[in-house]
């Protein structure tokens, strides 16, 4: 998946400028595949304490360099079955921004059935008219609501959580500080002090999603993004299922079967 996203994300920046934030936890996994990228784009975490925290320590390292920085946020678990409607959506999103420099730009993606497991967005007012990628004001957010809530969301068109998110460095950091000031406390101190990984292991985990964005609604827009095929590969189920629109069998489905043998929905069955 690290090797997917940097593929898809390759034609779009420029690699000198693509931070790495991992997990010393999984070096074994990744060791290989970035043998060759620089130390200096590699953000390394002694644990796990939440998608928040990973987020504001990236921040503050691109800060040191630049700070007129416009940031882009890319999870390594996502799936796109259209990787030109992926693109198309970045490269609408990094024009817009530059419109709205005070605001965070979050991707929705086009709800397909009621999923549970996602956070979902409300959108507002339009902003930007588009057929492929309008903009929109965001009204709130719904993080992973139950079954019934979910689908009244989708019947009212809001929008899966892609998670991808694009902004000024300022403007992300002035939305850490209104959100969760406490924790943008901790670790301005602790950059300052050379003393991250103490922070790690004292800290509770954040979610970026739960804890920044659904209390800072009016500080975002919504890229609605109706053509990339977007998959979170968050839960077994979802994986299976890419796997199975695909027509792949893997060898740990069914062993003793050639590696990767296609399969019809008949022998499915």
């Amino acid at each position: 998946m690290l090797g997917h996203t940097r593929e898809r994300i390759g034609p779009l920046f420029d690699g000198e400028r693509t931070l790495f934030v991992l997990s010393r936890a999984h070096e074994a996994y990744y060791r290989r595949d970035l043998a060759k990228v620089r130390a200096r784009n590699t953000v390394i975490q002694s644990a796990n304490r939440g998608t928040a925290l990973a987020l504001a320590l990236c921040l503050h390292v691109i800060a040191q360099r630049d700070q007129d920085a416009i940031v882009s946020f890319f999870p390594s678990d996502h799936y796109y079955s259209n990787s030109s409607g992926f693109h198309e959506n970045i490269e609408s999103g990094l024009r817009l921004i530059e419109e709205y420099p005070d605001c965070i730009l979050v991707v929705g993606a086009e709800a397909r059935y009621a999923e549970v497991e996602y956070g979902w967005i409300q959108p507002g007012r339009t902003l930007v008219d588009s057929i492929a990628n309008p903009l929109l004001r965001v009204s709130r957010f719904w993080e992973k609501p139950a079954l019934k809530r979910a689908e009244v969301l989708k019947r009212r068109g809001c929008l899966w959580n892609t998670f991808i998110t694009t902004g000024r460095v300022a403007a992300f950091m002035e939305l850490f500080q209104a959100a969760v000031p406490q924790l943008t406390r901790l670790l301005e101190d602790s950059f300052m002090r050379g003393q991250i990984d103490e922070l790690y292991s004292r800290i509770a985990p954040v979610d970026f999603s739960r804890a920044v964005l659904t209390r800072m609604p009016a500080r975002l827009v919504v890229l609605r993004d109706a053509a990339s095929g977007w998959t979170d590969f968050g839960s077994p189920r979802r994986v299976m299922d890419v796997l199975l629109s695909q027509g792949i069998r893997p060898p740990w489905m069914n062993p003793g079967r050639e590696e990767g043998r296609k399969f019809s929905q008949y022998e499915l069955a």
